[in-house]
């Protein structure tokens, strides 16, 4: 290593005329300095860079560094014996047998190394600033003079611009798996607790812990412009992709399950079965999050093409295929559309916000099915088997949440490339994007590129390494942006660039020692807070998912003492929570508990006014075991006002009326529910109601057929009761040898099934139709509530 001296007066003129002499015979070999990259420019406040270099000589083993300033500083001088550059330390945890042990290359193996000690590195900053230093590394044969047997120079300078703010970071390892298709989650479940989020200060050597040891995966995070909330993606129960954490940031903060919105209480589209918010971003303001969402009649694995590979080098590949902006008020707890970018024909994403929220800027193409039918999926990253999708940068105004119109955004649009990822300046004159062939982000072709925020034309960034560049983002001051790339390791790592007021930037500055060797850093993102600003994040919501997969795992099981226990340690870390009282309670309700499982319905209804669909309904249930019907009636109707696609409140809204003796009502609401969605004993009900009821006006004959024949295909054929329903209706319709042979086959199912409590009334109605009289119901039959889950 070495410290510097100064080399003053005649002795530095002594130097640089021996070398002068030494090289008037002719130059010797070059020296290929790799790093620094001539025209860099570091952050006032960064600690020593590792210099590095390939000499070609192979007679060097000494190396002299001579560092010249402008502007009149004294050169300083120092020495290295080029140590060779080191791995770097090694998580044994991240060690697996689906990736390897970080190797250098050949380039890298063959380079020698020189870092400053601080003192030397701070002399160098203070006497470049703004001012070009060049350094110059000469290779000997030893200590002793002699003849210079190699030279290379290369030039930088520090900035006047300091960064300002530390760097916020997932640190993961790499660790491929066999994994479902279509779904995002590039590590087996037992690696999830590897996943660490770091801070770190440039001006530090080394970053901050501040979690780890998650039960569940955490993604893409962002943060308002003032450094004082966090927003996170965040798996939650039962692998909801639709959960958004939004937390105030402090030096020692928790993330509560109180603090954990969703995704899927997005009511403009109910039908959708899961929502999960991709890109999701917090406004400068911090009132706001715009997420992407996939449309209503689409499942996550619809909307996105996601491919897993197993070269731990690039081990996923996703991207959105469909998908439209949601915009998520903090102050309502309101999701709603943003008109101009929710149109189902497109894919919308990646949006961001101005620095003045007063516009977003969103990647869109022409909406697509991820896994066309037919095509092979990807073995790796870039194969030609991907989905081929081209994004187009647009900017929409956000005018309160009205929207208005996407206008494409010249240079960043239409030029047979894709183009994603947007971030705009804190400025407002810039944006930067990445650029590949195909899909987003990280890519192994992916590139930066900068364009002025109102269109132009787009420029290819100095910055860029040769390996993926992706996952960028500016400093409060504008002046600095970090990114991610492979440059030199598959395991990612963070590097710095300097863009100056005129959009220029610099070659990429290595932010050193973020993480282990073999385990990568992604989604760096400024934040405007002190070195000191998160010191320490505790996720207890965490644990509270954990209790509720154990719960629901055991309700599902058969909803046993111990799935009620299960609730019960759940609701003791976050008891005010909506889905764990709602699920408590419908299992106490299924268990005839009736009592203990009203109150945590109310709770439900309480706390997520937004999701109160599934609690009215749950109470209603109750109410109608109570024999209070009026109560249970405007429960059902108020799950239905929530949610109108609601079909199980629509079915017990019907089962309610029909209780009551109120059967048209009860029809209707039975119909109502059927054209949302089909269900085996609805069907049956309403076919037999229609066909038996001894009021003329209610029956229905030809309806009774169609619904009776809808559930007996429904049922796979394998239900008596179905048949039952089915013959009474053709006997309504004046069918009998039909009801005959349907009341044959559902005696058949019914001795086979060993059912005694319906073999006698079979037996009866049979008899009634083999002398050509329908059936004609004496009694009001019970319906078929169910309990929401």
């Amino acid at each position: 290593m070495g410290g510097a001296y100064l080399v003053r007066g005649a002795t530095a003129a002594a130097v640089f005329l021996g070398l002068a002499a030494l090289t008037a015979t002719g130059e010797p070999p070059p020296i290929t300095i790799d790093y620094p990259q001539e025209g860099s420019v570091f952050p006032p406040e960064i600690t020593p860079p590792t210099f590095l270099w390939r000499d070609p000589s192979p007679d060097a083993a000494y190396w002299r560094i001579e560092i010249a300033f402008t502007g009149g500083a004294p050169a300083l001088q120092a020495s290295s014996r080029g140590e060779r550059l080191p791995i770097g330390e090694i998580d044994p945890r991240a060690v697996a047998a689906t990736n390897e042990l970080p190797k250098l290359t050949p380039e890298q193996a063959a380079a020698r190394t020189w870092k400053p000690d601080p003192e030397t590195w701070e002399a160098i900053k203070r006497a470049s600033v703004e001012r070009p230093a060049t350094v110059t590394i000469s290779g000997f044969r030893g200590e002793e003079s002699g003849p210079v047997l190699s030279r290379g120079r290369v030039g930088f300078k520090t900035s006047k611009d300091p960064v300002g703010a530390p760097i916020f970071y997932r640190d993961v390892p790499l660790m491929p798996s066999e994994l479902e298709k279509g779904v995002i989650k590039p590590l087996p479940n037992s690696a999830l607790p590897l996943i660490g989020w770091r801070l770190r200060d440039v001006g530090q050597s080394r970053s901050r812990l501040l979690v780890d040891g998650l039960y569940t995966c955490a993604n893409c995070h962002s943060f308002s412009a003032d450094g004082k909330t966090l927003g996170m993606d965040l798996d939650g129960p039962r692998n909801d992709k639709g959960m958004y954490a939004i937390a105030p940031i402090a030096p020692r903060m928790t993330i509560r399950n109180e603090d954990v919105m969703s995704w899927n209480s997005f009511r403009e589209m109910p039908s959708s079965p899961m929502r999960a918010g991709f890109m999701s971003q917090v406004s400068p303001d911090g009132r706001f999050v715009v997420t992407t969402v996939n449309p209503a009649r689409d499942n996550l694995r619809a909307s996105y093409y996601v491919a897993n590979f197993k070269d731990y080098r690039f081990l996923q590949v996703f991207y959105p295929t469909r998908g439209i902006l949601a915009w998520y008020n903090r102050a309502t707890g309101r999701i709603q559309s943003l008109p101009g970018a929710d149109d189902p024909a497109y894919v919308q994403t990646d949006a961001v916000w101005s620095p003045d929220g007063q516009y977003l800027v969103f990647a869109r193409a022409a909406a697509r099915e991820p896994y066309p039918e037919g095509r092979k999926m990807a073995e790796y990253s870039n194969d030609p088997n991907e989905t081929q999708i081209q994004y187009d940068l647009y900017r929409i105004p956000f005018n309160d949440g009205r929207g208005g119109r996407p206008e494409p955004i010249e240079g960043a649009s239409r030029n047979g490339m894709s183009n994603s990822f947007p971030k705009v300046s804190p400025d407002g004159r810039w944006i930067v994007f990445v650029q590949s062939r195909n899909g987003q982000l990280m890519r192994p072709d992916s590139r930066l590129y900068i364009v002025p925020a109102g269109g132009g034309k787009a420029r290819r960034m100095r910055c860029n390494t040769p390996l993926m560049n992706s996952w960028h983002s500016f400093s409060p001051n504008g002046r600095w942006m970090v990114f991610s790339s492979k440059a030199r390791s598959p395991y990612t790592q963070m590097y710095l660039t300097h863009i100056d007021e005129e959009g220029n930037d610099s070659p990429a500055i290595l932010i050193d020692d973020a993480t282990a060797a073999n385990r990568a850093v992604n989604i760096p993102e400024f934040v405007n807070i002190p070195p000191d600003g998160m010191v320490k994040i505790d996720v207890p919501a965490v644990e509270f998912y954990r209790l509720f997969d154990k719960a629901w795992e055991l309700t599902q099981k058969g909803g046993s003492d111990e799935a009620i226990e299960a609730w019960m340690a759940a609701l003791e870390i976050s008891p005010e929570d909506g889905r764990a009282n709602n699920n408590l309670g419908a299992l106490l309700l299924s268990r005839g508990r009736y009592d203990e499982a009203m109150p945590r319905f109310e709770t439900a209804l309480r706390v997520n006014p937004a999701a109160a669909d599934g609690p009215h309904n749950n109470l209603g249930l109750i109410l109608m075991q109570k024999k209070r019907w009026d109560e249970a009636t405007a429960h059902f109707e108020q799950a239905i006002a929530v949610n109108p696609r609601f079909a199980e409140a629509r079915f017990n809204l019907g089962n309610a009326h029909f209780y009551r003796g109120r059967i048209p009502e009860a029809l209707a609401a039975w119909r109502e529910g059927l054209r949302i969605e089909p269900h085996v004993s609805v069907l049956s009900q309403a076919a037999r109601v229609l066909a038996t009821w001894p009021v003329d006006s209610v029956r229905n004959g030809r309806e009774a057929v169609a619904l009776g024949e809808w559930a007996v295909k429904l049922s796979e054929g394998r239900i008596p009761e179905t048949f039952d329903a089915l013959a009474a209706a053709y006997a309504e319709a004046g069918r009998f040898s039909d009801a005959v042979n349907a009341m044959r086959r559902a005696q058949a199912l019914a001795v086979e099934q060993n059912r005694p409590d319906l073999i006698e009334g079979l037996k009866a109605r049979l008899a009634l139709y083999e002398n050509r009289q329908p059936f004609r119901e004496k009694a009001v039959t019970n319906g078929a509530p169910v309990a929401s889950k």
